[in-house]
């Protein structure tokens, strides 16, 4: 890609490069590489620790929760999942802290033993993934881990490219999957949209047994005041006799404790039976006493949302903030076009896109005066963005004042990097 013609630097410019070398002598020390709640957002839920009495160790059906069993989850548990899934508490598993290690281990059981409806094992097929992006990171660095090939499909303002998609998955059986991040995505915070989900669960696959693995990690992690509607993807899968296509996860662990939530998995009845099978070699059952803690603190999915309006409080703030300096910022310098970025509606992120083959430069000079970012190429596949321009930011962790003077560095590298495009 042939790269702007270099002119002479603005004024803004100039300030700005001044402004970048006084930060090289004052370095800070900030970081906004994950989305990890604040501890503010943490204290939100110090109530769990000690919700649980002496004596209180049963679940509504008697079950003691400090024993073995119970692979599929504490029914409570799994009723106030498929609240927030919008599916039947029979369509859930409930199951330990973490809705990746679930996806991890749902790939790992399709690349040993198949799915149902398929034709074997997916390592013996050396199968394909479809992969949205940008995307989530740590999707992606799972199939790299299992040497699963990963094909990048662009997002469109409703969600992937579907021409590109059905094109694909209907002429290549090899293509046994695909992620799909349906809700305040990151780091888009895109959500699909209702035509988009439909065609996902009726499109015709050269593979019978092909997966999509729907990371509803951000269900309730609503920032504007009327929240995202997401099309049910299980209902519309079963109407169109593609039952077993999807595979749901969402958790608890940006709700409560980011490391001691408890996630869920849920699907069709053949998918959950499959999943049974094969969880159980490896655990007797999942930790029912946290489990019994969060159906304590949430009766419903009434009290989750209001919970979750709580911590729209404290992060609304954050993305103002974004959003704020960002824009004051290069309308003063007046470079205005040398940035464009998300305005997410929920969620964690914002996924800020520079001038194509600026991403690496800016993250690189935002790390030299000591702001930490995500590496850029993350969001795609293989960390090769092939524009090397998105950026992924994620404000929740610092505090407002860090957050805003790790803002003011990174639109100085921005400044900086562009000066001359």
């Amino acid at each position: 890609m042939s790269q702007p013609t270099p002119s002479l630097p603005t004024p803004s410019s100039i300030d700005a490069q001044k402004r970048y070398e006084e930060m090289k002598r004052n370095p800070v020390a900030l970081d906004i590489t994950r989305g990890k709640p604040s501890a503010e957002q943490l204290d939100l839920s110090a109530d769990l620790l000690t919700i649980l009495g002496p004596g209180d160790y049963k679940s509504a059906d008697g079950t003691d929760c400090r024993n073995y069993g119970g692979l599929d989850g504490l029914p409570e548990a799994r009723s106030l999942f498929a609240e927030m899934l919008e599916v039947r508490p029979d369509q859930v598993l409930a199951g330990g802290n973490s809705s990746l290690s679930l996806m991890h281990d749902s790939l790992v059981h399709a690349l040993l033993h198949g799915v149902p409806d398929g034709s074997g094992p997916w390592l013996s097929q050396r199968p394909r993934f479809l992969c949205p992006c940008p995307g989530y990171d740590r999707h992606f660095s799972m199939l790299q881990n299992f040497g699963i090939e990963m094909i990048a499909v662009p997002l469109t303002p409703t969600g992937p490219d579907m021409e590109m998609v059905e094109r694909l998955v209907a002429t290549d059986a090899s293509i046994k999957g695909m992620w799909v991040l349906p809700r305040y995505a990151n780091p888009t915070g895109l959500t699909y949209a209702p035509e988009v989900v439909s065609a996902l669960a009726r499109m015709k696959t050269a593979a019978p047994d092909f997966r999509i693995l729907w990371d509803d990690a951000y269900a309730v992690h609503d920032l504007a005041d009327t929240p995202d509607a997401l099309a049910n993807c299980l209902a519309l899968g079963e109407a169109a006799g593609n039952g077993n296509r999807f595979l749901l996860y969402t958790s608890f662990s940006k709700i409560t404790f980011a490391g001691a939530g408890v996630a869920a998995m849920a699907g069709s009845q053949a998918n959950l039976d499959w999943m049974r099978k094969h969880t159980s070699m490896s655990t007797i059952g999942p930790d029912k006493l946290n489990q019994l803690r969060h159906v304590r603190f949430f009766e419903n999915l009434d009290a989750i949302r209001d919970h979750m309006k709580k911590h729209a409080a404290i992060l609304r703030p954050k993305f103002a903030c974004v959003e704020r300096v960002l824009s004051a910022a290069l309308a003063a310098a007046g470079m205005t076009h040398v940035a464009s970025w998300t305005r997410p509606r929920g969620g964690y992120f914002v996924s800020l896109d520079a001038l194509p083959g600026r991403a690496t430069q800016v993250v690189k000079m935002a790390a030299d005066v000591g702001l930490k970012l995500t590496p850029a190429g993350s969001a795609f596949p293989y960390r090769k963005d092939p524009e090397d321009r998105n950026i992924r930011i994620a404000p929740s962790f610092p505090t407002l004042p860090e957050l805003e003077r790790a803002m003011d560095v990174l639109t100085v590298a921005i400044i900086c990097a562009s000066a001359g495009a």
